[in-house]
């Protein structure tokens, strides 16, 4: 007799239901930042380059428009990727996916569980 109350059905429907909350979070989430991603490389780079270019970049003689096609979609995407990450480790922690620092048990076979014996 299991000592969980509730039937295996009704267990393995939250599961889904919490994975299904889990990825529709990270899509949310990716389909935001690929949308800034989109806006700043093809948007700023060259739809709006032109009215872009009547602004230069403080401290440089660089065109708006200009920097953003050739440096800026550059700057922002590394800045999405640490955006995702930081986003990512905040939904982890929210359903109990969080990474720890142990590094648990060796697995079997391992060089570290060979030089104990």
């Amino acid at each position: 007799m299991s000592n969980n109350p509730r039937p295996q059905s009704a267990q393995n429907a939250e599961v889904h239901a919490r994975a299904a909350a889990y990825w529709r979070t990270n899509l949310t989430y990716l389909g935001g930042l690929l949308a800034v991603w989109a806006l700043v490389s093809y948007g700023f780079g060259i739809v709006f380059a032109d009215a872009l270019n009547r602004f230069t970049i403080p401290g440089t003689s660089f065109p708006a428009g200009f920097w953003f096609a050739q440096q800026g979609a550059i700057y922002v995407f590394v800045v999405l990727i640490f955006v995702y990450v930081v986003l990512m480790n905040r939904l982890d922690q929210r359903y109990g996916l969080a990474e720890t620092d142990d590094e648990g048990p060796a697995p079997h076979g391992s060089a570290a569980e060979e030089s104990a014996s």
